[in-house]
């Protein structure tokens, strides 16, 4: 039986997939803790679709996608924030305009160009059929992405959660803004191309939704997060081998479920806990992060 449901290791191209997908998810993980706590899901999401139309104008005229879909999603980002900073309307709608707009250009552009693009890898990811163009590129931009958010996390976290204190050491909280941005294009870059966007929308939100109702601290609320996300990814692949269904697909109902249990289960701000404490006439946790 375990020799059954481990045949998929035996294939180079499935081990392939479980790598990238484990590089992919732990920078998105990483990632999804600072957007959950900052409230920035809808800028996850936002940059994830907008990213479509800079992928089909970088195909058609022969550059690296991951150029074409980073600079879509800055591009969104900066536009949301242009368009807010200008005018009467709040952020989140600004983000929704935005984003929508260019995400439904790039359906619009694929009618009208000549382009290896293909709207369902896009959507969906073809992790199991990743290019070599492909798997270095992703190899390359979520490294990096990792490397930076080892590098300059704990700067990043005052600019989320204290920026008074991140002036006041000497911070500059522009730039962190657009480095943080930066990030979080650059891991839906490597997810894209990898995964799809469906996914990438996912593991951006969800690992850390998971970390957050699990933990009061923020460093472990980050190793919670990055272990459900890798953990799905694995479950995810091996299960849509055995199952004959769309890894992405796989790997996001692992996390969605992970996160159900989470919500009912978590000792001390899940469902059954709060239930408990309102039974017993205490205050259940306020969820508070303390640091590391």
């Amino acid at each position: 039986m375990i020799e059954t449901f481990l045949a998929p290791f035996q294939y180079p191209f499935m081990v392939e997939a479980m790598g990238v997908g484990a590089l992919v998810a732990t920078a998105c993980a990483l990632l999804s803790c600072f957007i959950v706590l900052k409230g920035w899901s809808l800028l996850g999401d936002a940059i994830c679709h907008a990213v479509l139309p800079g992928v089909v104008i970088a195909s058609a005229l022969g550059f690296p996608i991951a150029i074409g879909a980073f600079v879509a999603g800055m591009a969104c980002a900066l536009g949301a924030g242009f368009v807010q900073s200008h005018t009467r309307v709040k952020e989140d709608a600004a983000l929704g305009v935005v984003f929508t707009g260019m995400f439904a250009a790039g359906i619009v552009m694929l009618a009208f160009l000549t382009t290896e693009a293909h709207i369902t890898h896009i959507l969906f990811g073809n992790i199991l059929g990743i290019e070599p163009e492909d798997f270095w590129q992703t190899l390359v931009v979520g490294g990096l992405t990792l490397a930076v958010l080892l590098l300059k996390g704990r700067d990043l976290m005052l600019f989320c959660f204290d920026q008074t204190h991140a002036r006041g050491i000497g911070l500059n909280i522009a730039a962190l803004r657009y480095l943080f941005l930066a990030l979080l294009a650059a891991a839906v870059v490597a997810g894209v191309q990898a995964v799809g966007v469906i996914m990438v929308v996912a593991l951006l939100i969800t690992p850390g939704c998971i970390g957050y109702l699990l933990s009061n601290r923020f460093g472990r609320m980050q190793v919670i997060a990055v272990a459900a996300a890798v953990f799905a990814n694995l479950a995810g692949i091996l299960l849509s081998y055995h199952l004959n269904v769309s890894p992405a697909g796989a790997i996001v109902v692992v996390l969605s479920l992970l996160f159900a249990a989470t919500l009912v289960l978590a000792p001390e701000h899940g469902l059954l806990a709060s239930r408990r404490a309102r039974r017993l006439g205490a205050r259940p946790g306020n969820g508070l992060l303390r640091g590391r």
